[in-house]
């Protein structure tokens, strides 16, 4: 079960690397223009914002590697920053997109399911 709950919460940090590519280097290229879903004015307004949005989804993946590679506080700070990929994914898709949920919660939840299973267990 440790192996599951490290290897989806690699996942999630390799996901919002993506984002982060995507958001901050690619928002007004062709691939993120369909991603997004959005036409090139649009995505040339937002440029900015969603350069700077990319940095908080590359400092949620930073935090997981963290946690990740935090030996015993493996679990606490893993977890912590599951939760926090979680919650932004439920602001995500409560305000801009219901994919968000997906994308991001879904994943982040199994990981910390996995990741408290396996904490429980090795107790």
């Amino acid at each position: 079960m440790m192996m599951l709950g490290l290897s989806l919460a690699f996942l999630v940090a390799l996901i919002h690397v993506y984002i982060f590519v995507l958001e901050s280097f690619l928002w007004t290229k062709p691939r993120g223009l369909k991603v997004f879903r959005m036409d090139a004015a649009k995505a040339e307004a937002t440029r900015v914002l969603a350069f700077n949005q990319g940095f908080y989804n590359l400092f949620l993946a930073a935090g997981l590697g963290w946690g990740l590679s935090s030996g015993a506080e493996l679990f606490p700070r893993t977890a912590f920053f599951l939760i926090v990929v979680a919650a932004a994914g439920i602001v995500g898709g409560l305000s801009v997109a219901r994919n968000i949920l997906l994308v991001q919660t879904v994943p982040a939840l199994l990981a910390l399911v996995a990741l408290t299973v396996a904490d429980h267990l090795s107790r």
